[in-house]
């Protein structure tokens, strides 16, 4: 399988680098606290287990018609991790939509970092040409909600499992429709999110 070459991507305080299995003992960490699972479910990882969620994320999709993009959140100041960002990139006719997501870890939340590094996503799936970004976000997650309309998306009226799909407007996109696929390791220049 070609490896979809998505870069880093740099915003004002953060780089967001591609996720490597190498990060899945500073992300078990940054994960850790089981506050972070109320409205996702779930539990803290293990570092074994996350590598080898990172593992399977890292190798891509078996689907072809579904790419997986994930990036840890780098906050360059600390020189150290403090999240994750993600989108799941799904062909639909003529173009693509990505389903995104986001986790900052504790001790870093309420500075802004999320609402940063969404927007840095957005504008990134946006250059590629995605023509529609989703999120899924609970009700009650009012952070998470925040972050969702800071980097664009606001609140439909349709619910999946309970949450509320939040969406921006579709947009023209003169570049294609198909986001790059780079074979082998080389990746595109970062693209600078100010």
């Amino acid at each position: 399988m070609d490896a979809v070459g998505i870069g880093s991507i740099e915003t004002r305080r953060l780089s967001l680098v591609p996720l490597a299995v190498e990060h899945a003992e500073e992300m078990a960490e940054v994960l850790a606290d089981p506050a972070l699972h109320v409205f996702i479910g779930g539990a803290p990882h293990s570092p074994q287990a996350l590598r080898t969620r990172y593992e399977r994320l890292v190798a891509g999709s078996p689907d072809p018609g579904v790419r997986w993009w994930n990036w840890v959140i780098r906050l360059r100041e600390d020189a150290r991790l403090a999240g994750t960002v993600q989108a799941t990139l799904s062909s639909a006719g003529n173009g693509w939509t990505a389903e995104v997501a986001w986790v900052v870890g504790t001790p870093w939340q309420g500075r802004g970092i999320a609402a940063e590094a969404a927007r840095g996503l957005v504008a990134r799936l946006r250059a590629y040409g995605v023509q529609a970004v989703r999120a899924h976000i609970h009700p009650d997650h009012h952070a998470s909600a925040a972050v969702a309309a800071a980097a664009g998306l606001a609140p439909t009226g349709h619910r999946h499992e309970g949450e509320i799909r939040w969406e921006t407007a579709a947009a023209s996109y003169a570049g294609g429709p198909t986001p790059p696929v780079v074979s082998g390791p080389g990746r595109p220049a970062s693209l600078e999110c100010r």
